[in-house]
């Protein structure tokens, strides 16, 4: 027997918008619904063409969402870690592409791993956090495209950095944690004290191992040293960034924990039923309006 779902159901909020249709007034209409040329010049509160917007728009709304059938939805544990990047992306970063290859580096890494969740946290003058726990590696590789020097800003900020790599995180199931934080300057910068944010870490038990990039006179390589110490980690320093590989090795020694995963068998999409629906009907809707155009 099949069941049903969606796999973006936070999508279906967007049916209030058919409110607007009967209760905003024109001004606002014309900036949510653009084609109000396909309603009749005086349309009635239960007008045909408004009937059809109504349907149209809940239409595409569903399809937005992404409704399937699947015969089972199971849940299983695998075997993993949870790690995430803290990398720096402030202004120095852009000397001899040090950004570009370490994001190559980066997309080495994640192809090797098969198990284990990864998440990316940035930091500049700020931090925040880019992408969260995921085993989809994917699309890990698809969005580190979109990170570029200062991003976050052109100083920078460590301990900004490491607080938001612990917030991505929480988020986990994992038993063993790790951040690998990846820095090439001195930090100058941010609201977070080093400190205490390291303490916070040691206290969830979180490993973090340091890697200082370029000449070690351009960071602070006892800071990242008593950072990894503190935490039972490790601390690397390398002039060459592909040299930061020697750290999959390490990781890899790291016990795994069971991850919990979820997956539907016999999945079928069926979003494209009611986008041919809402074509069919948006199609009947210009005819008609071309029809009384005409007359």
């Amino acid at each position: 027997m099949s069941s049903f779902t969606f796999e973006y159901p936070f999508a279906l909020v967007l049916l209030l918008l058919i409110i607007c249709i009967y209760k905003c007034p024109a001004s606002v209409k014309k900036i949510i619904f653009p084609h109000l040329n396909l309603f009749t010049s005086h349309t009635s509160w239960l007008s045909k063409e408004k009937l059809f917007y109504s349907f149209i728009l809940a239409l595409l709304i569903t399809a937005l969402s992404s409704p399937i059938s699947y015969k089972q939805n199971t849940s299983h544990y695998k075997k993993g870690r949870d790690i995430v990047f803290a990398l720096d992306t402030s202004g120095s970063m852009a000397e001899n592409n040090k950004l570009g290859v370490l994001k190559d580096v980066i997309r080495d890494f994640i192809s090797k791993r098969f198990d284990d969740n990864v998440g990316v946290s940035v930091f500049g003058s700020y931090a925040f956090s880019a992408i969260p726990l995921t085993y989809d590696m994917q699309s890990i590789n698809f969005l580190l495209d979109f990170f570029d020097v200062g991003i976050a800003g052109d100083s920078t900020a460590i301990g900004d950095g490491l607080y938001s790599a612990i917030a991505i995180l929480d988020q986990g199931d994992a038993k063993r944690k790790v951040i690998v934080l990846v820095t090439d300057g001195l930090n100058n910068s941010g609201s977070f004290s080093i400190k205490d944010v390291v303490t916070i870490a040691k206290n969830k038990h979180i490993l973090i191992y340091t890697i200082g990039i370029g000449k070690s006179s351009e960071f602070d390589a006892e800071l990242l040293k008593k950072i990894a110490k503190k935490t039972r980690a490790k601390s690397y320093q390398s002039a060459n960034i592909e040299e930061l590989a020697t750290i999959y090795d390490e990781l890899d020694t790291l016990e795994p924990s069971d991850l919990p995963s979820q997956h539907y068998l016999n999945k079928k999409m069926l979003y494209i039923y009611p986008l041919i629906l809402a074509s069919f009907l948006i199609g009947y809707l210009v005819y008609t309006a071309n029809q009384r155009r005409e007359f």
